[in-house]
């Protein structure tokens, strides 16, 4: 038997378009469950109507021309299976969902998707320190200023900053060691996250030992560089410190002198 195609029904021949785009609407403003319960329908249901939905959403919108970009990846299941997703960071929202893995290969196909001519028209690129993301957005945004997102840059001087502690456990004598004994999460916290008694632990461990001190003033000093509101600003202090700036305030432990 063969059924007529009418414009007004929905992918499901169930219900019209018009019902479809209700329910889409319906499931930005509530979760597929409860629309499916106030509805009396059952979850796959609502799920496929929600799916036309956001496809027309996106075909009436066409390809986006972001000027700044943020570049990640997420697991869809367990074993290491990625997908990446790219997101429009001046209008906030995901506008690229796609690829098999974080390989370079999957990387290009957002940029063949957005095309050559918006491709160039990308002024930033935030990602972590992911290489194939890197060498995919040089060859085919070479224009794009690449900024390492600061969770993963801290993530490495943080791991960096523990194995300073680990080397200076090693190297002093044992009357010396009281100081470090215990200190990995002071160390490695936030300062503004510590409890007071942590703070004093703190403070006393990074006068007791120069080299920590010194390690975690760099640490400290190098996330500050995300504050600066322009290159200028950070590379000048940069220069005249030898290294990121400490803001110095009182309530800085590392302003203390170590000994």
């Amino acid at each position: 038997m063969k059924r007529e195609a009418l414009d007004f029904l929905a992918d499901n021949v169930h219900f019209t378009k018009r019902f479809a785009f209700y329910v889409g609407r319906r499931c930005r403003q509530a979760s597929i469950r409860d629309v499916a319960k106030e509805l009396k329908l059952d979850w796959d249901t609502v799920k496929a109507l929600d799916k036309q939905y956001m496809q027309a959403q996106l075909k009436r919108a066409g390809t986006p021309g972001p000027r700044a970009v943020g570049i990640d990846e997420i697991s869809t299941r367990r074993g290491h299976t990625y997908r990446i997703v790219v997101s429009d960071l001046v209008r906030k929202r995901a506008i690229w969902f796609g690829g098999t893995d974080r390989s370079e290969a999957s990387m290009a196909q957002f940029y063949d998707w957005l095309g050559p001519k918006k491709s160039r028209k990308i002024q930033i690129a935030v990602m972590d320190m992911w290489k194939p993301f890197r060498n995919v957005t040089k060859d085919k945004a070479p224009q794009a200023a690449i900024l390492f997102d600061k969770f993963h840059v801290m993530r490495h001087l943080g791991e960096a900053l523990d194995k300073v502690r680990k080397a200076e456990y090693a190297r002093v004598n044992g009357k010396n060691r009281r100081f470090i004994k215990g200190q990995k999460y002071n160390l490695l916290s936030r300062y503004e996250n510590l409890t007071l008694e942590g703070k004093r632990s703190l403070k006393i461990l990074l006068a007791a030992n120069k080299r920590l001190n010194t390690a975690y003033i760099l640490k400290e000093a190098f996330g500050q560089l995300w504050d600066y509101g322009c290159e200028e600003v950070g590379r000048g202090v940069s220069s005249r410190t030898g290294g990121p700036a400490s803001n110095g305030s009182a309530s800085d432990p590392t302003s203390a002198s170590p000994t």
